[in-house]
């Protein structure tokens, strides 16, 4: 009988202490479970961060973002440069209405010669600024790869950065006469140097680290320099190419107006000088503003793709 009532006290403490487990089992079932629910939305926030967004941007937005705030600036300046004609701030053949360059425009373009002097100068600039890219590249990185070619070429590139474009057409025009060499040699030696020094500063600021791991992986030599260098000096290189670009535009606008002849046509820089020696101010103007569209518009179709593809390609820019 006793025996019988310890086998049944044994056996509720059994019972009892398995519903105690089953019961502690249970109440850590949903903390477990909470727990990784947790854990998965964690993980679906850092994934939805490392997403990049493909939507295409609207066209209200992109024309609200690029398009409107510079027609607003541009018809800023009409209206003011309208009114400081209306006042007569000064001579009407010194400051002539846009109205007297817009017949301007339409009689350069009815007699067929707009395009032609547009043609001219950039034809000529792209040129130009292509040599200068093909001898400039390999130049930065022999300065900046060779610590001798740097000591004995850096400050000479420096130096010829800060001269001014104007200075080259004189012993230009002696050395190779009134033709198309002279225009490029003074496009080489205004865009090289800066072309080189960008591309010097680009290199400069590589980290370390990469050339190391770079060497670690066998890249060295011209390996490491195309593979490891120029994509690491991107930045700096760009923006050498784009002072570079503007050097050659100065350079050859400066070489089209002091140095004139039939042969040469007749460019941008010639038309500008063309308008002074008629003392048409409307030429004048004219002459401006197709100078600066063509270098807002070489910056806008050449040099912004580009640095949107560096800044994308190093997760500094979201592709829309």
């Amino acid at each position: 009988m006793a025996s019988t009532e310890t086998s049944a006290a044994e056996s509720a403490a059994g019972s009892g202490a398995g519903s105690g487990v089953s019961a502690v089992k249970d109440g850590d079932a949903p903390a477990a479970k909470d727990s990784g629910g947790d854990l998965a939305g964690l993980e679906a926030g850092l994934d939805a961060l490392d997403t990049v967004q493909t939507k295409r941007t609207p066209f209200r937005r992109t024309f609200m973002e690029k398009i409107f705030p510079p027609v607003v600036a541009v018809a800023l300046v009409l209206v003011v440069w309208q009114v400081l004609v209306w006042a007569e701030v000064t001579d009407s053949y010194k400051l002539p209405a846009p109205s007297a360059v817009w017949d301007e425009v339409q009689e350069a373009w009815l007699e067929g010669t707009l395009l032609e002097y547009i043609w001219t100068s950039v034809s000529r600039g792209l040129l130009g600024f292509l040599m200068a890219l093909v001898i400039g590249t390999p130049l930065g990185l022999l300065v900046a790869r060779v610590k001798f070619v740097r000591a004995a070429i850096g400050p000479i590139l420096s130096g010829l950065q800060s001269l001014p474009s104007v200075a080259w057409v004189p012993p230009a025009v002696l050395w190779l006469g009134l033709n198309d060499s002279m225009m490029y040699a003074v496009i080489l030696l205004g865009a090289v140097p800066s072309i080189a020094n960008g591309l010097v500063s680009g290199v400069d600021q590589v980290p370390p680290l990469f050339l190391r791991a770079g060497r670690t992986m066998g890249a060295t030599g011209l390996r490491g320099t195309w593979h490891v260098v120029i994509p690491a000096a991107l930045p700096g290189y760009l923006a050498g190419l784009k002072q570079g670009w503007a050097f050659s535009w100065r350079s050859l606008m400066a070489a089209e107006i002091i140095a004139s002849s039939p042969d040469l046509g007749v460019g941008l820089g010639q038309l500008l000088e063309n308008g002074r020696t008629a003392n048409s101010m409307p030429m004048v103007f004219l002459a401006i503003l197709l100078i600066l569209i063509v270098g807002i518009a070489i910056d806008l179709l050449i040099f912004s793709p580009l640095e949107r593809w560096v800044l994308r390609s190093r997760g500094l820019l979201v592709k829309n």
